[in-house]
């Protein structure tokens, strides 16, 4: 999804917490090498609990263990068979000499890749050693490698069988969707309201207003037959993306939980969304927020080069409209969220989510102006 993601692990909204002794048993249920030595908080996610554990052995052996927000995902079973397919996938579909894709380890008892225990969703992966990931881009080279990493990653699932994808979250980025539950939210707002409304909400309400009319771009195309359904990763964000901390080359993915069927367009949209905004998703200067072009131009070298031979020339003609659209949609729903009451997204403050949609608001509007250019970085790389 959309949200700040640090390490190996995402955020959407609150679990319930789990203390540390609670979870040497739980660990102890799955296939690991050598006795526990420590378990510790992992990342700062707001949806799953994530924890590193570190075994004992000739050389320490780590991993990720995570409690699954059955909240986020009621059907937690969908996502690990998701991230088992890919695994068998990947095995069979070489990239990079140094690519890894995180790994679910199975339980001793049933070797299913998740534990239910006492009515919580447990699974243990594989760690990504020697990696690191990043909260905002600063150079042209590692933006290139954040769209090389994703090229690479759309060119190992090109070739999954969509039937053998489930889809973890329906509707994801259907942006039209976004728009009817935002319609909604406002209306029952304006019900319970005596008062006029803050100026600032004003205006993102109008914002909305003016770009109502093109929310439906993608999805028309692809219902014309002009964009096609494809595995996608559905996170992209530049957190979610591994480089390797000697080569400071991309090396892995993480955050499977959205791996599904979808357009390739929301997961370069978001791509761009996320690693063009150097000032990042929770910046108090909202007026200095802008899309770095030179960025852009990068991420989309990158990941040109690397998945070229599975784009077709009508993807081409939406990569303009991805950019905006995923960036204006991300605003739209952090809007929906504060109408409604902050019911999805954590917020920790009044007015959170508001500002957060006028980060992503302002963002639109730049890359909106800066249209004709980007426009013409997407000409050259056909």
């Amino acid at each position: 999804m959309s949200f700040e993601s640090p390490d190996q692990d995402n955020g959407h909204s609150s679990a319930p917490q789990t203390t540390l002794d609670q979870l040497k048993p739980i660990a102890e249920q799955f296939a690991i090498s050598g006795p526990i030595s420590s378990i510790t908080p992992l990342g700062s996610g707001n949806v799953n609990q994530t924890f590193l554990v570190v075994c004992e052995a000739e050389k320490p052996k780590r991993y990720v263990l995570q409690q699954i927000n059955t909240t986020v995902f009621p059907k937690p079973e969908l996502l690990m068979q998701n991230m088992t397919r890919l695994g068998s996938h990947a095995e069979l579909t070489p990239l990079q000499e140094d690519w890894v894709v995180p790994k679910a380890i199975k339980t001793r008892a049933s070797e299913s890749s998740w534990l239910e225990h006492k009515g919580q969703f447990w699974r243990l992966i594989t760690f990504v050693e020697n990696a690191t990931t990043l909260q905002t881009i600063s150079t042209p080279a590692e933006a290139r490698e954040v769209g090389r990493a994703l090229g690479l990653f759309h060119r190992l699932i090109s070739t999954i069988p969509l039937e053998d994808l489930s889809d973890t979250l329906p509707g994801f980025h259907v942006t039209p969707s976004y728009l009817e539950a935002y319609e909604v939210a406002l209306q029952k707002a304006r019900n319970t309201r005596t008062d006029s409304l803050p100026i600032e909400l004003e205006t993102c309400i109008q914002f909305v207003k003016d770009r109502a009319e093109d929310v439906d771009v993608l999805e028309a195309a692809h219902r014309r037959g002009e964009l096609q359904t494809k595995p996608i990763h559905g996170d992209p964000k530049v957190n979610n993306i591994m480089l390797c901390c000697h080569t400071a080359r991309a090396i892995a993915m993480v955050d499977l939980d959205t791996i599904k069927p979808g357009l390739l367009h929301y997961d370069i949209g978001d791509c761009c969304r996320s690693a063009c905004n150097m000032l990042g998703e929770e910046t108090e200067h909202i007026e200095s927020v802008s899309f770095d072009i030179q960025l852009c131009e990068a991420i989309l070298d990158g990941y040109i080069e690397s998945n070229r031979d599975t784009l077709k020339a009508k993807d081409f003609d939406y990569i303009y409209q991805a950019i905006r659209l995923i960036t204006f949609e991300l605003g739209l729903r952090f809007l929906t969220d504060h109408l409604a009451g902050n019911v999805y997204f954590k917020v920790n403050r009044p007015g959170h989510n508001l500002h957060r949609a006028r980060i992503q608001f302002k963002l639109t509007e730049s890359i909106e102006e800066q249209a004709e250019s980007i426009q013409a970085i997407i000409a050259r790389l056909r």
